[in-house]
């Protein structure tokens, strides 16, 4: 249970956090769309003079709290003291602190772009070189979740890592593209997708493996491991196991098209409030009623007075 717990919230961050970047990427770009340019921190719209004005880096500081807390659950599972309860083999232990390690990284990163908001003059961090290090990071995630997919004792386990890596992957990549083109609008919106997109397939990790009620038909848990660590859920046949894969596939492809749809809605959310406040902002132009040329009615009245004599 505490594990599906850590998925759950672990999911509740990373759908937040690429929904919020989603919708600031999609504000900023619908505004200025000729100055627009690619941002990997959006603060909240408050002016630096107001008494919250601390409030702007919200985000960063939920951000570091989410990772500190990430960074302590991946390196006290490599050190429990019980293999037979929650899996600790050199495996797992390796494991663990490589995703550990790989969470740090995040977490210093994420610090260094508060200590750059905060103090731009101690550490001016630029935009290209702050997309440059997360690419680095997802492709070390990555790497870190193949390497567990290949090592892991249960095929359901293997599935969702090998997954995972997929999607860090295409992060690492969108990044890539948006430190060397940071005005391309699909890649910085793409980002938050994928962020957001990490999110629930995380929450389908948690159920997939550690909710019996989720778990596919054919597999089960070992009942020598209590909390679902290092290959836990297994399947007895070939067929259960080809079945739960080919079902995971199939799950992955449905949170593919439900993230496709929030950034549509999205987008169209955001471009209809963006559109309201620039109606509202332009006043009303006078219409202009035309006056009449007496000269030209007169020159046209003679032509036809002339064409009937």
């Amino acid at each position: 249970m505490a594990a599906l717990m850590y998925q759950i919230l672990s999911s509740s961050a990373l759908v937040s956090l690429g929904l919020y970047h989603m919708v600031a990427t999609t504000r900023n770009y619908l505004k200025s769309p000729q100055s627009y340019s690619a941002k990997p921190y959006h603060p909240f719209p408050l002016s630096s003079s107001s008494p919250n004005h601390r409030l702007r880096y919200l985000q960063l500081f939920l951000i570091t709290a989410c990772l500190i807390v990430a960074v302590v659950h991946q390196s006290a599972t490599s050190l429990d003291a019980d293999p037979l309860l929650k899996g600790r083999t050199p495996v797992h232990r390796f494991t663990s602190l490589q995703s550990a390690a790989a969470l740090f990284l995040f977490l210093l990163l994420t610090l260094a772009i508060l200590l750059s908001e905060c103090a731009p003059s101690l550490l001016p961090l630029s935009t290209d070189l702050i997309f440059g290090l997360a690419a680095a990071l997802f492709y070390i995630h990555s790497f870190i979740s193949r390497e567990a997919a290949s090592v892991q004792t249960s095929d359901l386990q293997a599935k969702c890592d090998s997954v995972s890596g997929r999607v860090s992957a295409l992060a690492s990549l969108l990044c890539l593209v948006l430190a060397c083109q940071p005005k391309l609008f699909v890649a910085d919106v793409g980002l938050g997708a994928a962020v957001s997109l990490q999110g629930l397939w995380v929450l389908q990790t948690g159920l997939s493996l550690h909710a019996d009620a989720f778990i596919p038909e054919g597999c089960h848990k070992l009942l020598d491991v209590v909390s679902g660590v290092e290959g836990s859920t297994k399947c007895d046949l070939d067929e259960s196991r080809f079945r739960a894969v080919a079902i995971l596939d199939l799950l992955f492809l449905v949170h593919v098209m439900f993230v496709l749809l929030i950034l549509l809605l999205t987008y169209a959310v955001v471009a209809k409030s963006v559109g309201i406040r620039k109606l509202a902002s332009y006043e009303a132009l006078p219409t202009a009623v035309p006056v009449p040329d007496n000269n030209h009615n007169h020159i046209q009245m003679k032509a036809l007075s002339g064409t009937q004599a």
